[in-house]
């Protein structure tokens, strides 16, 4: 690289000699190459007829958000907000060109402080006075827009909600790290790999763009089969809806009451067997319990008429099939999710027509039946984004990548930026990690069950109401329920907060034990005891009156919260059986259909 160039190490702002023609060249070929890829994908993708039903059927980025009541109390808190936006601006200014001699040391220490925000890690965002401007700026009118939100009165907590979080994803996208002329650490990339980066960056957005989903990890890494989803077993039943996998044990001894695991069918079931070192399966077969696990199918036109009553008669198929296989009289359950919502419901029918020992425990993993206090998720419940959603629907089914990108909506700063500033304009490589793997790889949905899931339970918040929700003729009420249940949440869940999973503990009759787990909605669940990681808390007083109450008592405990899980299964359940027969996969009544995983996670 030609030293005209300046310092690539130092700031990238600084100034240097002319550029030579030899470096003057080369960033004119940069600029063409570039302009020649996106030409080429704009020729190769260009569709007249999709871009126009596109344009069509987009919302106004504005269609949810509130209109403030008209007063003068609110022109009056936005006049001042405005000023105080103006003002801090004017400050800053001040500093820069050195004019603002009231300006204390004090305030000069704090300019130079390292920032909170990891964003703003690279030293120059507090070294070198165009970045800290830049920065300072950017975190003051931040700071202001979010405090506009919060000063507005004469609206409900739901629109100021929805507000706060339209205002943190516009702020979250606004961000100076997120371009590459204002983001130092690009800026530096840039100059010593003499514009490569940005080629490479821009090749993976075109990629992604082809694909329709942003990337978070190397799609190449991973395969179904050999190193994810790799635990032995076989398929031994399945239905339209779903395969049902007997995985084999390695114990000589089970226990006699074996155990089915329902995935959330918004994702792929392997999220529980990841690999060896992660995978709940392989660890629950090693403790010794006979595991099955339902694997969903995603969604094609075929099953266009899905809804609601069909996921509970699935999960009661899976376990009477599992009952008539190994000739027991009941299963322990695991709900993930929604199939924990699901499995809720399924008890509650179960109870009402005098059934529910079928079912001899219910564990929830990160499980909801209560959305009052749904998070953020709640707020894609309005009429505007059931329009939407409504308008996505194909054949009768939703596009998976549409619901990957609410959920990486609702962590923009960790789930989109982030890897636009890495692998767009840093030009990073995708890594090879398997969880990310597993949160890209979409599921298809029934557009029938997923609107009525959105607004039955969390917009009108049904399945809490004793009757109002009935499934195959039966009306169901939770509060019947009186099987054996462990409710596990994350303690930084943002998908299903633990203070609502929590409110599972105001609905169930029967014994019920809460544990909150370390880290969030995935994470949090997915801990093996190996890794000796997060922590877990319990709280022993049968008198908590809350989750506040559980937290503020509660014994925090060092690795996973599995080892406590199997106790307590344990606790159900004393007997052991030979590991042989039935309970080998394809050895009972039910033959083997194929080698585990099976199809269905394959099916795009």
């Amino acid at each position: 690289m030609s030293d005209t160039m300046g310092d690539p190490m130092g700031d990238p702002m600084a100034p240097g000699a002319l550029p030579s023609l030899e470096d003057m060249q080369h960033w004119t070929g940069v600029i063409g190459r570039a302009q020649q890829m996106l030409m080429t994908h704009a020729l190769k993708s260009w569709d007249p007829a999709k871009a126009q039903a596109m344009i069509a059927r987009m919302p106004s980025p504005f269609a949810e958000l509130p209109v403030a009541p008209a007063g003068g109390d609110v022109i009056a808190q936005s006049m001042a907000q405005g000023m105080a936006v103006w003002q801090q601006g004017l400050d800053f200014w001040a500093q820069m060109s050195g004019l603002d001699s009231t300006a204390s040391d004090k305030d000069a220490e704090e300019t130079k402080a390292p920032p909170a925000d990891r964003r703003f890690t690279d030293p120059a965002w507090t070294e070198q006075p165009a970045f800290a401007f830049i920065r300072q700026s950017y975190e003051a009118i931040a700071s202001q827009l979010e405090t506009m939100v919060d000063a507005i009165d004469g609206i409900d907590p739901e629109q100021k909600a929805q507000m706060r979080f339209t205002t943190r994803g516009f702020l979250d996208a606004m961000s100076p790290t997120n371009f590459a002329a204002t983001n130092p650490a690009v800026l530096r990339r840039t100059i010593e790999t003499r514009g490569e980066n940005l080629i490479t960056g821009l090749a993976n957005m075109l990629a992604d763009l082809d694909r329709g989903q942003l990337r978070h990890t190397d799609s190449g890494a991973f395969e179904i089969g050999r190193n994810i989803a790799a635990t032995p077993g076989k398929v031994i039943h399945e239905t339209r809806l779903y395969q049902l996998i007997q995985y084999a044990p390695t114990t000589e001894t089970v226990l006699e009451v074996p155990l089915v695991i329902f995935p959330p069918w918004i994702n792929r079931f392997y999220i529980l067997d990841l690999n060896p070192k992660k995978s709940f399966i392989a660890w629950a077969v090693a403790q010794g319990l006979s595991v099955f696990v339902v694997s969903w199918k995603s969604a094609d036109a075929s099953l266009a008429d899905i809804e609601w009553d069909d996921y509970v008669a699935a999960q009661v198929d899976a376990v009477d099939t599992i009952r008539d296989v190994l000739d027991v009289d009941a299963v322990h359950a695991i709900g993930y999710c929604v199939s924990g919502t699901t499995l809720a419901a399924t008890l509650a029918m179960l109870t009402a027509r005098g059934e529910a020992e079928r079912i001899k425990s219910a564990t929830f993993f990160t499980a909801q039946v209560d959305f009052e206090r749904a998070g953020d998720l709640k707020l894609m419940t309005g009429d505007e984004h059931l329009k939407l959603i409504e308008s996505l629907e194909t054949d009768g089914y939703y596009d998976g990548r549409y619901m990957a990108a609410t959920f990486n909506a609702l962590r923009g700063r960790d789930l989109i930026w982030n890897y636009v500033v890495n692998n767009y304009l840093m030009g990073e490589p995708y890594p090879a990690f398997d969880m990310l793997h597993w949160n890209g790889d979409t599921t298809n949905l029934p557009a029938k069950w997923h609107r009525g899931y959105l607004k039955d339970l969390y917009r009108d918040n049904k399945l809490v109401v004793p009757g109002a929700m009935v499934v195959d003729g039966t009306p169901i009420d939770l509060t019947k329920i009186k099987t054996p249940a462990y409710i596990q949440a994350g303690r930084e869940d943002h998908i299903a907060p633990a203070e609502s999973v929590w409110r599972m503990m105001d609905h169930l009759a029967g014994p019920k034990q809460f544990t909150l787990a370390g880290s969030g909605h995935i994470a949090g669940v997915i801990n093996h005891p190996d890794a000796k990681k997060y922590g877990y808390w319990t709280n022993d007083n049968p008198d908590v009156a809350g989750f506040e109450d559980f937290v503020a008592g509660a014994t925090q405990h060092e690795g996973s919260w599995w080892t406590d899980w199997i106790g307590w299964i344990r606790e159900q359940d004393y007997g052991e059986v030979a590991a042989k027969g039935a309970r080998i996969p394809g050895k009972g009544k039910s033959k083997a259909i194929e080698d585990a995983p099976g199809r269905y996670v394959k099916t795009r």
